[in-house]
């Protein structure tokens, strides 16, 4: 089931424009998409990038420059010391003030819907993780 779900994310990954060398940062908690991503990374010889749930968001904003990511993968939030923590807001304020700045181009952002929360949505943009896998054509 995680192979043919690795196989899925490679080829949503390809679809999104992912390349041999390309990087794919990855700001997920410890999650099975996290281990899907990085066996995804490894199909394509894409470069998988860690953004730590932890960092703050300018921390963030230092990293995803430094990631020049094609496509950045998020949750919408998880849980952790027994709260629902945000995840994804911290990575749109990271991205939004890059962007400001004069940082690379806008990466394609998958989202893990992992706590069913509100998020913010930039459409062109934000895509969920989901519905991108189940419009891929692998069978396993």
């Amino acid at each position: 089931m995680l192979l043919d779900q690795a196989k899925r994310a490679a080829e949503a990954l390809t679809r999104l424009g992912v390349r041999a060398g390309d990087r794919v940062a990855v700001h997920l908690p410890l999650v099975p998409e996290s281990v899907i991503a990085t066996l995804a990374c490894g199909r394509l010889d894409a470069i998988r990038t860690t953004l730590p749930v932890s960092l703050t968001v300018p921390e963030l904003v230092a990293r995803t420059r430094e990631s020049d990511a094609r496509v950045m993968i998020t949750a919408d939030a998880a849980f952790w010391d027994g709260a629902v923590r945000p995840v994804k807001p911290l990575l749109d304020h990271a991205l939004a003030r890059s962007a400001a700045a004069g940082g690379a181009p806008r990466p394609t952002v998958l989202v893990v819907n992992r706590c069913s929360r509100p998020v913010s949505w930039k459409p062109g943009r934000d895509l969920w993780w989901h519905e991108v896998l189940e419009n891929t054509t692998s069978n396993g």
